[in-house]
């Protein structure tokens, strides 16, 4: 998706220093992904600083949940924490040009309700004019830099609730991966329950991802997806701050689909399902997100990368699927 060759889908920038894009109408299936100027983000940057917070200001801005009361967030927070990779491609996600690209074609498609970024992504597609009446989720810890010695110690280095009230954005995510032979865990919970109490003070949902982690022989980290650590993640999360009324769960499908209903007992807070890695298999994935999404507290999906980069590269298919199991 290299903007090389198709620059003549941007508009020209207009006078209130924002971008027009080539947007495919909804209607219509996506016959090519919309195309992004970086010279021209990069002029905007450079000369118009606050014409970031002028389009955040401006946003037109709808509820988090529609007349569906499902939601479907496409992530793409993962490089700010050095997370480069999908699949075997090392750095797939390292042209921006590119990513923001696919996040513009998936932002157009029918059934997607919003975005979850990193304050430079967030930056540009507002710049790009792409998340008006989009749901909009600031990441709010990304210092837990992946394969570091401090992964666990996952500081609060994003949006803070207030650049999220402040940018009029909808709310917040964290991630929490807790690992018990590891002291840096500790820190986390205490930064992420104090976050929570943050968003709620300003009545802003937050989306906690929990995980049972634990370090391979090798010091890599792994989540552990088994039920009984699933469980014990959800329980310990649902638990932090002063208050749960705003608090959300961003939950994995377990190793076996079928530990998901009892797994989903364990708590009464509202939970969307994540996508994870890439694998060969995403049609099997889909079907675990199918049986999933019919349990009482699934409120609907957080899918990045298996939607941003299908092995098939159809990123509209791949996000109408997602969506059609909803």
């Amino acid at each position: 998706m290299s903007t090389r060759k198709r620059r003549q889908g941007v508009d020209e920038t207009d006078d209130t220093g924002c971008l027009g894009m080539t947007v495919v109408p909804r209607s219509e299936p996506a016959a090519a992904p919309p195309t992004v100027d970086v010279g021209e983000l990069v002029r905007i940057r450079a000369h118009r600083p606050e014409a970031i917070a002028e389009a955040a200001a401006r946003r037109t801005r709808r509820p988090l949940l529609g007349d569906s009361g499902r939601l479907m967030i496409v992530a793409a927070d993962h490089p700010a924490r050095g997370a480069l990779g999908v699949g075997d491609r090392r750095f797939a996600m390292a042209n921006r040009a590119d990513l923001l690209e696919r996040l513009c074609l998936a932002l157009s498609r029918p059934g997607v309700d919003g975005v979850l970024a990193t304050a430079d992504i967030l930056d540009d597609l507002l710049l790009l004019g792409a998340l008006e009446g989009k749901v909009v989720m600031g990441s709010m810890n990304r210092g837990g830099l992946q394969g570091a010695s401090f992964e666990l110690d996952d500081r609060f280095t994003g949006h803070r609730a207030e650049d999220i009230e402040r940018l009029g954005f909808d709310a917040g995510k964290l991630l929490l991966r807790i690992d018990y032979d590891d002291p840096g865990s500790l820190t986390t919970l205490e930064s992420t329950a104090r976050a929570i109490d943050d968003m709620a003070a300003r009545r802003l949902p937050v989306f906690v991802e929990p995980f049972i982690s634990r370090r391979t022989d090798e010091g890599r980290l792994k989540n552990d997806l088994s039920a009984e650590a699933v469980t014990k993640s959800i329980a310990i999360a649902s638990g932090l701050g002063g208050t749960s009324a705003y608090t959300w769960l961003k939950l994995p499908v377990t190793e076996n689909p079928d530990d998901m209903a009892e797994v989903m007992e364990t708590s009464t807070l509202p939970a969307v399902l994540l996508g994870g890695e890439v694998g060969d298999d995403q049609d099997g994935a889909y079907e675990k997100w199918r049986g999933a999404l019919q349990l009482p507290t699934v409120r609907g999906l957080v899918v990045g990368r298996s939607l941003l980069y299908p092995a098939d590269g159809d990123v509209a298919a791949a996000v109408d699927t997602a969506v059609g199991l909803l």
